[in-house]
């Protein structure tokens, strides 16, 4: 089939995540492949309006698959959501003959591109954080990476923690979401994972250490979402209450590199392949997913829309089984 389209833009926008460049490489070789020409944005919405676009063909995407970050770069711009902005981005798309954008990044940045499609710019955005807290998918890019990336940091710190009879307070990304502290928890056998989906306080933490002694237990690993409280201080509440030597770590931006797992590289790759698909067939203002492992995509405002029901069985079972 024909595509309706004959050059497309992509664009990489928001915090960066493991797996963005395997998604940017199936955008360009899926593209190509269907004889639609393809250019990159360079720092997301800011490049856009800037006009920075380089022209990207199959081989310019050669050996980034496994490289972590963003080939495009990335960035957050003011600028564009203002109207003034939104109709610069505008005028340099068509300006440079794109008839369609894949957007790559989160809630933010498919707001953005929301926006492009209401204005003429048919946008699909293509979900990628590790914070996996896009509702219309069960797993974004980098999610898979970033856990992995803790399960090694915590296993690491755990060595220590068990030849020293001590806690260790790990505090890790998710502001607003506690995916990547439940799952990482889980994996590790943390003590207790505080999350900001679930109310709890220091008395529940003390609590379960203290369980824990009764049972035996010699060394804890607290696992706690950056949007919940600081590690700093929750290690020094532990160690003034229990008596238990307790340090605190946090990981920081080593969560958002490194190489991506295959399970990422996988996901991306499908993810670039449908968003071009979509384009192609003259689709817009949608975002791609995937549910029970089957690709799907949404009315992007609809998208939007979604609330995620927090997996609080999950969660339970952790509490049960980490004693």
């Amino acid at each position: 089939m024909e595509s309706k389209i004959k050059k497309i833009g992509v664009l990489t926008s928001g915090g960066d995540a493991p797996g963005m460049n395997a998604a940017i490489r199936a955008v360009v070789r899926a593209a190509r492949a269907r004889g639609i020409e393809v250019v990159g944005v360079r720092r997301g919405y800011a490049g856009l309006i800037a006009g920075d676009i380089i022209p990207m063909y199959v081989r310019d995407v050669s050996n980034i698959l496994q490289a972590g970050g963003t080939a495009l770069f990335s960035a957050r711009s003011k600028e564009f959501c203002t109207e003034e902005g939104m109709q610069k981005a505008i005028d340099v798309c068509q300006e440079n003959g794109i008839e369609g954008l894949v957007v790559i990044g989160g809630d933010g940045s498919f707001r953005g591109a929301g926006d492009l499609s209401a204005r003429g710019i048919p946008c699909v955005g293509v979900p990628a954080t590790i914070d996996n807290d896009i509702s219309s998918t069960d797993y974004t890019i980098g999610f898979d990476t970033c856990i992995n990336c803790v399960v090694d940091m915590v296993d690491r710190i755990r060595d220590t923690m068990r030849s020293h009879e001590r806690c260790s307070v790990v505090e890790v990304m998710g502001r607003h979401a506690g995916y990547v502290a439940l799952h990482a928890g889980i994996a590790t056998g943390a003590t207790f994972v505080m999350v900001p989906e679930v109310p709890c306080s220091v008395v529940d933490v003390i609590k379960k250490i203290e369980e824990g002694r009764r049972f035996g237990k010699t060394n804890f690993i607290v696992l706690v979402a950056e949007g919940v409280g600081h590690a700093e201080e929750l290690s020094r509440y532990i160690q003034d209450t229990t008596g238990i030597v307790t340090r605190a770590t946090v990981l920081g931006h080593v969560q958002r590199g490194g190489s991506p797992t295959s399970r990422d590289r996988v996901l991306a790759s499908r993810f670039g392949n449908l968003a071009v698909e979509l384009l192609a067939i003259g689709k817009s203002n949608r975002v791609v997913g995937v549910k029970n492992d089957a690709l799907v995509d949404y009315d992007l405002h609809e998208a939007l829309a979604m609330k995620r029901e927090f997996p609080m069985d999950l969660y339970v079972m952790n509490d049960i089984i980490s004693i």
